[in-house]
């Protein structure tokens, strides 16, 4: 430790420049250091949803899912696959396993569905699709005393066009 304090204190101008050099380099990196208050995150999931008018969830279950799921065996890339069946449709989540590309499995996805060798007569397709990840920035209540809900609703609709025409802003849901 003595031989570098004797050393700054001999060349004074190499501590001007290691601060220098310092203060550049820490720049440098808080400059091109990417950031963001919400990271984006790749999705890791796909949904399948089964639409099919009058059914109850056994046949939803029986006649549509298990036929899906048996087909989805074997898939590489697939994490896990979760079914939920109910009255007049179903719905299919699959995991996909990070660090797997969801566009190939997503194709993969859709052969094996169109792979299931029939389908009931009056069944909705199926809508096959990855889940993308929305991430609210913002919201907030328009609330008002002895004003009428047209009112309000007025209001809210004046605000969505003002927020829509602020650049940046992508998306505004009432």
């Amino acid at each position: 430790m003595r031989n570098i304090i004797s050393y700054f204190i001999k060349f004074p101008v190499a501590v001007n420049i290691f601060i220098l050099a310092f203060i550049g380099f820490g720049l440098a990196g808080a400059l091109s250091m990417k950031s963001s208050f919400f990271p984006l995150v790749e999705s890791r999931n796909i949904s399948i949803n089964l639409t099919y008018p009058g059914a109850s969830p056994e046949e939803m279950e029986e006649g549509i899912v298990l036929k899906i799921e048996d087909n989805l065996k074997g898939i590489v890339g697939i994490d896990r696959v979760t079914s939920v069946s109910r009255e007049n449709s179903a719905s299919i989540n699959i995991e996909i396993v990070k660090g797997k590309n969801i566009d190939v499995v997503l194709s993969d996805v859709k052969n094996a569905v169109d792979r299931v060798p029939s389908f009931p007569t009056g069944m909705e397709p199926p809508i096959i699709a990855k889940i993308e990840n929305i991430r609210p920035t913002i919201s907030f209540t328009i609330s008002g005393e002895n004003i009428s809900l047209a009112t309000l609703k007025q209001y809210s609709h004046t605000i969505e066009n003002e927020l829509i025409k602020i650049d940046g802003i992508s998306q505004v849901r009432l």
